[in-house]
């Protein structure tokens, strides 16, 4: 037994595939305990965010710690000077900054994004004209998703402006044409009587739909203003919606809708 812990096959090969496996076990059982120590359940939805998008810059960053312990390991397990290299490693830091320095900035501006609460995973954001949810972010990288499934992975240092839609309350709001014909105190009984139905049965409303008002007369119709807020990034759904019951609730009313008029000209 002496023996094969002394060979070359134990050394070379079997300790450090033992060293990989400690490694990939400890990492795991830190992360299982992170995870449960920081998911737990009183923690609201907002603070759940945050605590995914921390859960994911510590895990990429410990990955690295481990990865890079396990290395100097196995070296020394090989008979290597750990010690020369530790010793070196400030100016191989310094040249490294300088080879990376994109790297680098990405690191800077990914631990910026968290401190300054900028935006967490599942948040709807827009940054450089993309526009979908936050599904992860590393210590390099911010992988954004959109309603269609493209993903744009985006640079952090590269990330200078965001606009963030969940942070407060979406507006849905939609117009509603009528023809400039009908009876204006008719039209606005129905769109008021929708908007009761609306407030009741709609999941995802912060407050009462609202009629605005006229929006614009021209000489084919009439356009009425009518908004309400809802649950962040809930606002397009909402406003397809409000868009079918209205139409429905005018129809069947018999209010006149107004029509496209096309004027043709006989060219003689």
């Amino acid at each position: 037994m002496k023996e094969f812990f002394e060979s070359e096959i134990f050394i070379y090969v079997v300790r450090p595939v033992i060293y990989v496996g400690l490694a990939y076990i400890f990492y795991k059982i830190v992360t299982f305990f992170l995870n449960r120590t920081l998911h737990n359940k009183h923690i609201n939805n907002k603070n759940k965010k945050r605590v995914n998008t921390t859960l994911s810059l510590i895990n990429n960053c410990l990955k690295y710690i481990v990865i890079f312990l396990t290395i100097l390991l196995i070296l020394n397990s090989f008979g290597i000077n750990v010690s020369s290299i530790l010793a070196g490693l400030g100016i191989v830091a310094a040249v490294l900054t300088l080879a990376f320095q994109d790297l680098a900035k990405d690191f800077i501006a990914g631990i910026s994004i968290v401190m300054e609460d900028q935006f967490e995973i599942g948040d709807n954001v827009m940054i450089n004209g993309f526009r979908g949810d936050v599904i992860s972010m590393g210590l390099k990288t911010t992988r954004i998703k959109d309603y269609k499934g493209a993903v744009q992975i985006i640079s952090n240092h590269m990330i200078t402006e965001v606009t963030n839609y969940s942070l407060n309350p979406s507006l849905a709001e939609i117009n509603i044409l009528v023809d400039y014909e009908n009876d204006l105190d008719k039209v606005e009984k129905i769109i008021k009587e929708t908007m009761e139905t609306i407030d009741k049965t709609y999941q995802n409303l912060k407050g009462k739909t609202e009629l605005w008002g006229v929006e614009m007369v021209d000489q084919n119709s009439i356009t009425y203003k009518v908004a309400v807020k809802t649950k962040a990034g809930h606002d397009f759904e909402v406003q397809r919606n409000m868009r079918k019951d209205f139409q429905t609730a005018l129809t069947n009313a018999n209010i006149k809708l107004p029509k496209t008029h096309m004027e043709v000209k006989n060219g003689k």
